[in-house]
């Protein structure tokens, strides 16, 4: 399979220029259910032109549907997987995992890809999603190259290759969400990461005011050969809240790596600093260190380097780095002060008005400023000329079949379709014959429209008459039904009605299941006869396996979770759950009752609702479920404890292995305690949570640094 550039489009300006440089595939996102919610996005008129346009150009385009889905929004969700269907998208991205099995169900032909939102770190998770009849899984940041070569299954594999980079396993996060209630899940992000946090050793500070979880750029141009090289099918660029300039950039950049053009690597990725980084990474797909991984001093676009200033009366002079030019309309700013600027008026050495100047210039002190300083510039005036959108051109055929007392005959070629149009038989010219040069004249004025011509295969007779008007009117009905070919698609639609199971069956459950983190809790949970209790550490569950109530929880984000499976289990990741005793975590985001009987019906012994359901949603969703599927599985909701905001490969902070030693505080003084272990980072929530008043379910409680007391005291609150 041809490696495939991918590339975002966050708005119809965004799509040209990744289209007209040299895209294979666009991902784009409608107003509702797409992961970048406050990206432009595009209207369901604007998605109809988007997949004409695209299919004009032979480029695929991709329709993200990757939130996590209320059952309040499951008729409008399908409704909008039927409308993109039968509209010819080539594929849609999804999260939610009861919603990826129901459309698989309804809409057994059309393409699925499962998003890097599902987590797709594991080999179980992607081979269940092979076996579901997903076309394509986009696989975990987290991942390297070498694991994901070792992932040895029939499925399409894309992979991030450039852009921003969460810190958290995708689909993982609850920072956002549980901070100010914007859900990463549901496309709300509002980038906690990219916040300052101060890091606590027993409450002591050892590391102050810096962005600890903020990281770079991904930047893989250095390693094309061995993306190339590699089984990954498609590259994909991140970036739908970016601008036309960064995206037709970027992807004139890859494409170019890919296709073996021999460019200057150097000369565009210091192009690249000044439309936009934040220090470049190659991430963990190429085995990044957790130190250079990170950009603990700014979260913002740093520009590139371009000189130093010094301050002279009214004036500040700027001493250009070797090579650099400054132009009238470049953007500065000032690293040390903070300060930035447009430039609209540059001065020479003279200090006279100019357009642009090397070696040093001068610029207007419009900040006051008084010391020297770095600059950088974060705005080239070329940049956006060179890369503003310049339509593409699509190579085309002209065929003349001109003889005298025969209908004129035009077809157009684009390789691919042939049009035929017949015209007026032809007659012998009394005067002023055509000839070939006026019928390519007329036929190549092709103005505005996607096509050139530059092959014509004419046979004519001597002396013959046609209309110049006959001559145009064939060529504009041949565009434009050469337009419509293309544009159309041959969807296989086929839609079937969901074929539910009934258990018709109830099950006596445990009133309430506990999670611990030490022995003294386990130890008390025990004495309480506690009926499920998940154990946090390994050690400790071997110690008191032979207690068929003692559960162990799986590590997280496992590359080989068959590895790790115990006669007892609390999992957090999706795989086929038969003939494993496992129960699930709140972390497998079960937001509607499709993904809750799904996973019952992969054998998940519970049901545990997400902990970003409020108390009304969590009653209604136990409704809901019994009316649709008419049984009681055992529900479970976390009603007490410290909610996991974020999972995190690698030791980002440099902390030891002591669970309650550490904790980063944010600039509302909230604390959370972060821990580091099986080669993660746990950042946990600041407060714990309390939920009261739940029937009909299991109740989930989770202790963390609880003495014996606490945890005796709490869990008898709940009995």
């Amino acid at each position: 399979m041809k490696k495939e550039l991918l590339v975002p489009a966050g708005d119809m300006a965004c799509l040209k220029a990744a289209i007209f440089n040299g895209a294979d595939a666009v991902y784009v996102a409608g107003k509702s259910f797409g992961a970048r919610k406050f990206a432009t996005n595009f209207t369901n008129e604007e998605l109809i032109d988007a997949i004409k346009f695209c299919h004009l150009y032979e480029v695929k385009i991709y329709v993200t549907m990757n939130t996590l889905v209320k059952n309040n929004e499951v008729d409008a969700f399908l409704e909008q997987v039927r409308f993109l269907y039968k509209n010819g998208v080539d594929a849609i991205l999804m999260q939610d995992f009861g919603m990826i099995c129901l459309v698989r169900e309804i809409f057994p032909k059309l393409n699925i890809h499962a998003s890097t939102q599902a987590n797709n770190s594991s080999y179980e998770t992607i081979k269940l999603f092979y076996d579901l009849g997903i076309k394509r899984v986009v696989f975990s940041r987290e991942l390297s190259i070498e694991e994901i070569d070792n992932i040895n299954l029939p499925i399409e594999k894309e992979v991030f290759i450039h852009g921003a980079l969460c810190i958290s396993y995708s689909g993982c996060c609850l920072m956002s969400s549980m901070l100010g209630g914007r859900s990463g899940n549901r496309g709300e992000c509002a980038g906690s990461c990219r916040l300052k946090y101060d890091l606590l050793d027993n409450n002591k500070i050892i590391r102050k005011n810096k962005y600890l979880l903020s990281t770079k750029e991904l930047n893989t141009t250095k390693y094309i050969d061995k993306l190339l090289n590699s089984s990954i099918n498609s590259f994909k660029i991140e970036g739908r809240m970016k601008s036309p300039l960064y995206v037709g950039f970027i992807t004139n950049l890859y494409r170019n790596l890919i296709d073996g053009k021999d460019i200057n690597l150097d000369e565009e990725i210091a192009k690249l600093k000044t439309i936009f980084n934040r220090g470049f990474t190659k991430g963990r797909l190429f085995h990044e260190t957790d130190t250079d991984l990170m950009n603990i001093l700014s979260p913002n676009h740093l520009g590139l380097k371009v000189g130093k200033s010094v301050v002279e009366k009214n004036k500040i002079k700027i001493i250009l780095d070797k090579g650099q030019i400054l132009r009238q309309g470049d953007a500065i700013r000032f690293v040390n002060s903070k300060q930035g600027m447009i430039i609209n008026y540059l001065y020479n050495k003279k200090k006279l008005l100019c357009k642009e100047e090397k070696d040093y210039c001068y610029v207007d002190n419009k900040f006051n400023l008084k010391d020297e300083d770095i600059i950088v510039k974060t705005h080239d005036i070329c940049l956006e000329k060179e890369y503003s959108i310049k339509q593409k051109k699509i190579n085309v055929e002209f065929n003349v079949w001109a003889k005298v007392n025969e209908n004129l005959i035009i077809t157009i070629s684009d390789g691919i379709h042939e049009i035929k149009e017949v015209g007026e038989v032809v007659k012998q010219a009394n005067t002023a014959p055509v000839d070939k040069k006026t019928i390519v004249k007329h036929l190549s004025k092709l103005g505005d429209s996607p096509f050139i011509c530059n092959s014509f295969n004419i046979e004519i007779d001597n002396d013959i008459f046609i209309q110049v008007k006959q001559l145009n009117e064939a060529r504009r009905s041949l565009v434009k039904k050469l337009i419509i070919e293309r544009e159309r698609v041959s969807t296989k639609y086929v839609e079937k009605n969901p074929n539910f199971y009934n258990k018709k069956l109830n099950y006596t459950h445990p009133k309430i299941v506990t999670l611990v983190n030490t022995e003294e809790q386990l130890n008390a949970c025990l004495n309480l006869q506690i009926e499920r209790i998940y154990v946090n550490s390994l050690d400790l569950y071997n110690k008191y396996r032979e207690n068929n109530n003692v559960f162990l929880v799986v590590p997280r984000c496992s590359y080989k979770i068959s590895n790790l499976l115990v006669k007892n289990n609390l999992v957090s990741d999706y795989f086929n759950f038969s003939n494993t005793n496992s129960c699930g975590n709140y972390s497998l985001n079960v937001y509607n009752i499709y993904t809750g009987y799904y996973l019952n019906k992969l054998g998940l012994l519970n049901i545990p609702l997400s902990v970003e359901l409020n108390r009304d949603e969590i009653m209604k969703f136990i409704e809901l479920y019994r009316e649709k599927f008419n049984f009681n599985p055992n529900f479970e909701v976390l009603c007490y404890g410290r909610i996991e905001n974020m999972i995190i490969k690698g030791n980002i902070l440099g902390l030891s292995t002591d669970k309650f030693r550490y904790k980063i505080v944010d600039n509302k003084l909230r604390k959370f305690p972060v821990f580091y272990n099986n080669d993660r980072t746990h950042i946990l929530n600041y407060e714990n949570i309390s939920i009261n008043d739940i029937n009909n379910c299991t109740i989930r409680l989770d202790f963390y640094d609880e003495s014996r007391e606490d945890t005796i005291r709490i869990v008898k609150s709940y009995q």
